[in-house]
């Protein structure tokens, strides 16, 4: 009798852990919905439309287990880093993002000309490759942008984030409309660029030291995907491939120098110029046309 009763309890305890893990794994199936939902959506699509969504829905459902993003540096070991990379806090910054790569590029000056230190995987950014047009397109922007304290938010509701400055010159003479396009913490976007808050608190610390050792601004390249001869052509049906072509002439520049270049806007077109050596990248966009070398 005494042997029978144990059964009984084993055979409870057995079933009660059965109906858990299958509560469990039809909560995990409800959520795995929910997060793959966009990608659902654009089953039906080919080429970027649906990578994109697949790598957002990807991301956003690894953030909300905690895990790191793809190829994260590791933030708590900025120091050595920063030793390793000769360099420190407080050194001028410049910035690239590429969209379709999911990634933001922070560089830092050293011996006069700047260096790489980083690349921090985007958690989630809205839209589709393509400027930003229009107020409540949930498209995020692509051009050049400084980036200056009055910017910063230290008490956003997404962590920490500052402005990137949409509209610029640029998107203004085009009449395009939106504002407050951030890059923040919090893995959430709708026309912003969202990172992990511990990256976030990286980049934070390195653009506000920045900008305290007096470095008046910092310029931020926003653009599609790297921009190769290549890739281009794979878009040369694209209707943006035209201004895409004039922002590769500012990211070459960029990548041929290791200097952020001078930008202007001139006739509604960016026209970028070499920096001369020694410069910070603080110049601000201008809204006039290069001078030509008089002749004589």
């Amino acid at each position: 009798m005494a042997a029978h009763s144990a059964v009984i309890p084993r055979n409870k305890r057995r079933r009660r852990i059965i109906r858990a893990a299958l509560a469990l794994s039809f909560l995990v199936a409800i959520a795995a919905l929910a997060f793959f939902a966009p990608v659902l959506r654009h089953l039906g699509n080919s080429g970027d439309d649906g990578a994109i969504a697949y790598e957002r829905a990807k991301r956003r459902w690894m953030a909300s287990w905690g895990m790191a993003m793809p190829g994260a540096p590791d933030v708590t070991r900025l120091s050595q880093r920063l030793a390793e990379h000769g360099v420190a806090a407080g050194a001028p910054i410049f910035m690239r993002i590429f969209k379709r790569e999911f990634e933001l590029e922070l560089w830092m000056r050293r011996d006069g000309v700047f260096h790489r230190f980083a690349i921090y995987p985007i958690c989630r950014w809205s839209g589709t490759l393509g400027p930003k047009l229009r107020q409540g397109d949930h498209q995020t922007p692509e051009g050049v942008y400084t980036v200056d304290a009055g910017a910063l938010n230290p008490n956003s509701k997404w962590y920490r984030s500052f402005n990137l400055g949409f509209p610029n010159a640029y998107d203004a003479a085009h009449d395009r409309t939106g504002s407050f396009i951030m890059v923040h913490g919090g893995c959430a976007s709708v026309g912003c660029f969202a990172m992990t808050n511990a990256q976030m608190s990286e980049i934070w610390q390195l653009v506000t030291a920045a900008l305290s050792a007096g470095q008046k601004r910092f310029q931020v390249q926003v653009m599609p995907f790297r921009l190769s001869d290549q890739s281009l052509a794979a878009y040369g049906n694209h209707p943006d491939t035209s201004f895409w072509r004039t922002l590769k002439t500012g990211s070459d520049l960029f990548d041929r120098t290791l200097l952020p270049p001078r930008v202007r806007i001139c006739q509604k077109s960016y026209q970028f110029e070499a920096a001369q050596p020694g410069t910070t990248g603080a110049a601000a966009i201008e809204v006039a046309c290069r001078r030509e070398p008089d002749k004589s």
